[in-house]
C-alpha cells in the first residue's frame, strides 16, 4: 500500500531482510552499499541486475518469512525481469467511495532508483514527481491536484508493486500462520520497518500469498505519514484485494485493486476501487525525464 514517502527515501536498496527461523521473531535486514548508477543513465547494467537478484536469493531463502517471499518475486516473474525492464508506466485512477476527489494520473516509475513523474489525465501540462531527492510540482493552479503529490508520488508503486518493492533498508519480515482466503490456504507475511526507516516507520503491511501458486491475494496496512497524523497514530487497518494479473515484460502486475476497511482479518467495508491500465515498461526514455522540470517548484 501506502509505504509512501517513507520508501521514496529507501532508493535503490538490496533486499536484506532480517528474520530467524522461528516464525514469531523479527531483526532488521542486513545493509550493504549498492553500487551507483550515474543518475543520468537509465540503463542498469546487466551484471549489476544480476549479483542483486543473486544476493536477494541468498538473503531470503535463509529465513522462513523471506523464503515466501523469494518463492512470490519467483512466481510473479523474478527480479531479474522487474530490474531489467526498464522504467513501469501505467495509469493509476484511485476512486473512493465515499464522494471524495479522486487521484488519477499516468505515472513512469524507475524501479531501481524509486524515481517517479505523474502526468494528469485531464491535463498532460500538470505534472508532479520525485527525484530520488526531492518532490517537485508543476501545475497551473491549486485545482490541478487537490491532494498531496508528495505523498502520493510513489504510494501506487507501492499498493501495486507487491512482492518486488519490499526492496528497502530496515526492512524487517516475520513469518505468521496461514489464513483461509476465498477457499484456499494463504502464506503470511508481516512487514515493519526499522525506527528511523523514512517518513512513518510505524507503517506496516501484511502479506498474503496463495500458499500453492505463491501469487499476491491481499495485502493489509496502515498509513501513519506524518503529516496526516501529527500526533502520531495511524489511520485504521486497510485489506487491499488484488484483482487480475496481467503478463507485462514477463512480470504479473494486477489490473486492479478494491480496499475495505479491516474487519476480524477479512474485507469489511468496500472503500475504494482502483483500476490500474496502460501498463507497460519503457527503455527509451529521455535521460533527463526522471528530473525536476525547470518550471517546477520544490515540495
Amino acid at each position: 500500500m501506502q509505504r509512501q514517502i517513507q520508501l521514496l527515501f529507501l532508493i535503490g536498496s538490496f533486499i536484506f531482510i532480517g528474520c530467524n527461523q522461528d516464525q514469531k521473531s523479527k531483526t532488521p535486514k542486513v545493509v550493504e552499499k549498492q553500487e551507483h548508477v550515474p543518475s543520468s543513465s537509465l540503463e542498469i547494467p546487466h551484471d549489476w541486475i544480476e549479483r542483486r537478484v543473486n544476493n536477494a536469493k541468498e538473503r531470503l531463502s535463509a529465513t522462513k518469512a523471506g523464503a515466501v517471499i523469494w518463492q512470490a518475486m519467483e512466481a510473479h516473474g523474478g527480479l531479474q525481469n522487474w530490474f531489467g525492464s526498464g522504467a513501469l508506466s501505467f495509469r493509476f485512477n484511485y476512486q473512493p467511495l465515499d464522494g471524495k476527489a479522486g487521484r488519477d494520473s499516468y505515472q513512469t516509475i524507475d524501479v531501481w532508483r524509486n524515481r517517479a513523474r505523474h502526468i494528469s489525465v485531464v491535463d498532460s501540462t500538470d505534472q508532479f514527481g520525485w527525484t530520488g531527492e526531492k518532490a517537485w510540482l508543476k501545475a497551473k493552479d491549486s485545482t490541478s491536484f487537490t491532494f498531496d503529490t508528495k505523498f502520493w508520488a510513489l504510494t501506487p508503486l507501492y499498493l501495486m508493486g507487491h512482492p518486488f518493492v519490499i526492496d528497502g533498508e530496515g526492512v524487517q519480515l516475520e513469518l505468521l500462520p496461514q489464513v483461509e482466503y476465498q477457499g484456499k490456504t494463504n502464506d503470511v507475511v508481516k512487514v515493519t520497518f526499522k525506527a528511523g526507516t523514512g517518513d512513518a516507520p510505524d507503517d506496516y503491511y501484511i502479506l498474503q500469498f496463495d500458499a500453492q501458486s505463491h501469487l499476491i491475494t491481499a495485502t493489509r496496512y496502515i498509513v501513519s505519514y506524518p503529516e496526516y497524523f501529527k500526533d502520531g497514530g495511524h489511520n485504521p487497518e486497510k485489506f487491499m484485494e488484488v484483482g487480475q494479473l496481467t503478463k507485462v515484460g514477463g512480470v504479473l502486475l494486477p489490473t486492479s485493486l478494491k480496499t475495505y476497511w479491516t474487519k476480524d482479518g477479512q474485507p469489511g467495508e468496500y472503500i475504494t476501487k482502483i483500476d490500474i491500465t496502460e501498463i507497460s515498461f519503457e527503455k527509451n526514455l529521455p535521460e533527463n525525464y526522471f528530473e525536476m522540470p525547470r518550471e517546477a517548484k520544490v515540495l
